[in-house]
Parts: structure tokens; sequence; C-alpha cells
């Protein structure tokens, strides 16, 4: 079983930053979990998945929406993912998720949102 606790979320102006967390326990982080990322989601509007991480090699993949903007870390002494947000935007207010997948798969090759397992959330809220 995969536990992961999401922080970091909150209330910021466009243009400014935010870095969210999310600590991972209950497996062996490298020998279990594959694939980690992060997805968001909007009340009535369907999941958007947002950035993936290979846990095993750190090869990273994002949405078109976040490229240049976000970027997504691990470290994997601490369990801890990250996603480092800047130039944020009110079209960027959701609900974030932090997920994890321990299916044996290239992490390229299924949809940003795909994953078997994800935290409660962590809202972030971007004003104009």
């Amino acid at each position: 079983q995969v536990q992961l606790v999401e922080s970091g979320g909150g209330s910021v102006q466009a243009g400014g930053s935010l870095r969210l967390s999310c600590v991972a326990s209950g497996y062996t982080y490298i020998h279990i979990v594959y694939c980690m990322g992060w997805y968001r989601q909007v009340p009535g509007k369907e999941r958007e998945g947002v950035a993936r991480i290979s846990t095993g090699g750190g090869t990273t993949y994002y949405a078109d929406s976040v490229k240049g903007r976000f970027t997504i870390s691990q470290d994997n002494a601490k369990n801890t993912l990250y996603l480092q947000m800047n130039s944020l935007k009110p079209e960027d207010t959701a609900m974030y998720y932090c997920a994890a997948d321990t299916r044996p798969y290239d992490c390229g090759s299924r949809d940003l949102t795909d994953f078997n397992y994800w935290g409660q959330g962590t809202q972030v809220t971007v004003s104009s």
C-alpha cells in the first residue's frame, strides 16, 4: 500500500510561484513505485495531467499547458516528490494531487493522469 501526503498549496497572485511537496510511504520507493506525478482537477471538470517522472531514471514528462513553467523533481533519499510552479496563471487554479504508479511499465507510455495511487490533494489558487 502506498500513502501519499501533499503539502505546499496556497493562494498566490498571477506570476507568482509555489512549490508542492509529496511525501510517499508504505513501500520501497525505487524498487516498487515506477512512476510518480501530479495531476489537477477543478470541480465539474475532468482530471488534467500535469507532470510525471520515472522514479528510476528521472525522465520527466509534462503537459503542454505547463511546459517551461513547472518542474517536477524527486528526492529519493527522502521519498519526496516536488512540483515547482512558476509564472502561475489563474487557469492553474485547481486541487493538485500527487500520484504514484506501481505497475511496471514505461512511465512515458501512459497518459499523464494514469496512476493507481493518489493523495488527498492540496489546493492551489491563483488570483489575477
